[in-house]
């Protein structure tokens, strides 16, 4: 496995390495809420994600290795991003072992670093509104198909681990959004206090 690299900024500790990622991508989800994901020195901390794997109907490589979807069975630490509805891009960290299909969609993150760029990109200055979805997150950190395949602990992409002394983050997983029917599984991971969550928790999941 391949060794972190420096952050980008002496200021920060250094990217979570490879080893990271190369876990069930349902372990990787719940450990991702409170990292801060950094795209050429703009981001914030996670405070959503979702996993998904090769056996889930609502996973891209549940059907197979395409062209589109290779980077999913690649190597884990690397970034997946997709194009959706013909206007959206998502970013996804690829997880497990290669050859299997398997990764955490980025939902929601708390804008904290850069900020000013974050909103350019988006065209808003509400910070809730900068990066509270799949979509918006990724246009906030101007990610696009160049970022597809790059390993996400090398520039211009970095994962930070959570903050050392930090308290860890209250988890609550409810189901994924957007799934229906007997996909509903409850592999959405967010940060319960956070108020830039892509929507709010159901009603009785705040504990």
């Amino acid at each position: 496995m391949n060794a972190a690299s420096p952050a980008p900024d002496s200021a920060l500790p250094a990217p979570v390495g490879q080893d990271f990622f190369a876990r069930s991508a349902l372990d990787v989800a719940r450990d991702l809420i409170g990292c801060t994901f950094l795209c050429d020195g703009a981001g914030g901390r996670i405070v959503e994600t979702e996993a998904y794997r090769q056996d889930d109907p609502c996973c891209h490589g549940y059907r197979g290795q395409t062209a589109r979807n290779a980077v999913l069975f690649g190597p884990p630490g690397h970034l997946y991003v997709y194009f959706t509805y013909g206007m959206h891009f998502c970013a996804n960290t690829v997880c497990e072992e290669e050859g299997v299909a398997a990764g955490v969609l980025l939902r929601a993150l708390e804008p904290e670093h850069d900020v000013e760029a974050m909103s350019a990109r988006r065209g808003v200055r509400e910070p809730r509104l900068i990066a509270s979805g799949p979509a918006r997150l990724a246009q906030a950190l101007g990610i696009a198909r160049q970022q597809n395949g790059l390993p996400v602990w090398e520039p211009p992409l970095a994962i930070l681990p959570r903050p050392a002394g930090a308290a860890e983050p209250r988890l609550v997983a409810t189901a994924r959004i957007g799934v229906r029917g007997g996909d509903q599984k409850p592999w959405r991971f967010v940060a319960a206090d956070s108020r830039f969550l892509s929507r709010p928790l159901p009603r009785g999941a705040r504990g």
